[in-house]
Formats: C-alpha cells, structure tokens, sequence
C-alpha cells in the first residue's frame, strides 16, 4: 500500500526546477524555474501561509479555533483559507476588486470572508495598499483576531529558507543569480539570506513594476501586475536584501508570461512574467556558463478573467 499524506498541508513545498528550452538567451547561460504551482494552490505562498500559522500556534497568538484576519491582493489569502480550512481556524480576509475574480472567488470557496475594498479603476496603488491594511487591522481588533500582517511578519521567512534549501540541493549550489519580484519581500529576503549562509556568491535581483519602481527611487504609482509592486518600501525590505533591483512593466510582464504559456508550456501570472524578463537580462550579462534561478510563483489558472481582457 502506498503512503499517504496525513492532510493536503503536507504537500506543500519540494516543487519541480525547470530549465527554460525556447525562451534563452544568445549566449548559452541558463534560466532554471522554480515552478509552485504544484503547491496546493497553486501558488508559493502556500509556504508562507503554513509558517505563519505555525509559528502563532506554537507560541499561543493564535488559540483554538481562534479567527484568522489578513489583507491580500489574493494569493496569501487563498493560501491562509486553504491552512484556515484545514485548522478549523474562522478566516477574515480584506482584499480589493483590483485583484484577479479567480482569487477572490477562490478564498470564498474554501470558507474566508470577504471585505472588498473599491479600487481606481482595477489599479494596484499605494493608497489601495494601505487602505487595506488599515481595514485589517480594525477588523482584527473589532474581532479579537489573530492578524498576521504578512507586510511586518518575520515568521514567513522560515518558509522561504526552506525553499532556498530546496534549490541549493537541486542546483548543487551552482547558482550565479537569482531573479525575484517584490511583494512583502519576505521570498527575495529568506532566499537570498539563506543562499548566502549556504555560501553562494549569486547575484540577486530584485523586480518592481516600472510604474511604481519605489525601490529604485522613483514615485509611487498605478500598474497590473499582481501581488507585487506595493507603491512604497515595506516593512521587510533594506538595502542588503538584493544586490540590484530591475524594473519591469506590466506590459512587459504580461508579454511574456504569454510567452512562457505558448513557447515552455508554463501558464504563469504576470509577476512571473516580470520575474523571467529580468532573469533573462542578467543571463545575458553573466555570460555563458551562468545559472541564473528565477520563480515560477503561481498558475495563470488564477487570472483569466484578467487574461480574457487583452
């Protein structure tokens, strides 16, 4: 009889590394993706979402059956409805409708409750950002919740080291850069930290929608790419925790995430899109020989409502 996983929440994580095959460079470096969709949401935060969780449980902010309260542009969220399912925890979630209709759709599915907040005109900004963060935590309060204020929360780091675990053995440490868009920032923090401790010398690249590239300096501003690009630094950001940052747009993002569904198969949203238009540029610029590791960090499944509108 074959094993069996004692809850879905043990599948998350050692997910596949898949070299690109079409969409390479002139010079002969390579491009290795990290693919999360086989998570059980298809998504990277399934990682975060369990190690927030956990990390409360164990030090008693989060009791028995105690209510769950976070904002999100939809892939924490569906991933804490999943963990929330699963642990019998009640889950309050404040979102926007400039979020992909599948996310949403998805955290209701699996039993959170939803606080909308109006967007302008379907646009990720920094007003939006901080709108639903303010949401959250009056809710939290006015609840008595648990908020795991995922743009503050340090425990979701663990997560992410156990993901740069994950390619350190794949790769056999020979890893020359590594490509990550910035949310929280809490995935391009863990990674590039934990690569360092293992030794790696990897150039890390940090992306941000052109249109908002606060991280680069520039002014806050309205793009469409999703889940990153909050419209200021955040909490978890600093200056060490990338050794460049790229800005990328979100016509730019979307161009290739079609590119990487119709020439590698890999149906992706547009922060992977961003990711992959700078992983090739810094391929092009180590040179051949170069190993450079971006993340395929969920499935376009979630997004075609928005796909359905180019």
């Amino acid at each position: 009889m074959s094993a069996t996983q004692a809850t879905i929440l043990d599948t998350i994580g050692n997910t596949p590394l898949l070299e690109l095959r079409n969409i390479i460079g002139s010079n002969g470096a390579r491009i290795l993706v990290k693919v999360e969709s086989p998570n059980p949401t298809g998504s990277m935060k399934d990682r975060m979402a369990l190690a927030m969780i956990a990390a409360a449980e164990v030090d008693g902010r989060l009791k028995p059956g105690g209510a769950v309260v976070e904002y999100t542009g939809g892939s924490t969220g569906v991933s804490l409805a999943l963990v929330c399912a699963v642990k019998k925890y009640p889950l309050y979630i404040v979102t926007s409708d400039a979020f992909s209709k599948e996310k949403l759709d998805q955290m209701r599915l699996l039993g959170a409750h939803l606080t909308i907040i109006p967007s302008d005109n379907g646009k990720q900004t920094e007003k939006l950002t901080k709108d639903m963060i303010r949401e959250a935590h009056l809710l939290a309060e006015k609840k008595g919740a648990y908020i795991t204020a995922q743009m503050d929360n340090t425990d979701q780091l663990t997560a992410y080291s156990a993901l740069a675990d994950e390619l350190w053995k794949q790769t056999d440490g020979r890893i020359d850069g590594f490509v990550q868009s910035v949310g929280s920032a809490a995935c391009l923090r863990g990674i590039s930290e934990r690569l360092r401790y293992h030794g790696s010398n990897a150039r890390f690249v940090a992306v941000e929608p052109a249109e908002s590239a606060v991280l680069s300096g520039g002014p806050t501003g309205a793009h469409g790419i999703d889940g990153v690009g909050a419209g200021y630094v955040v909490p978890l950001w600093h200056d060490n925790v990338a050794d460049e940052i790229r800005p990328v747009s979100t016509d730019e993002a979307r161009r290739m995430a079609f590119r990487l569904a119709r020439e590698e198969g890999l149906f992706c949203g547009l922060s992977t899109g961003a990711n992959v238009v700078a992983a090739l540029e810094l391929a092009e610029r180590l040179g051949a020989g170069a190993t450079v590791v971006t993340i395929m960090c969920d499935s376009g499944m979630k997004y075609l409502s928005k796909f359905s509108q180019c």
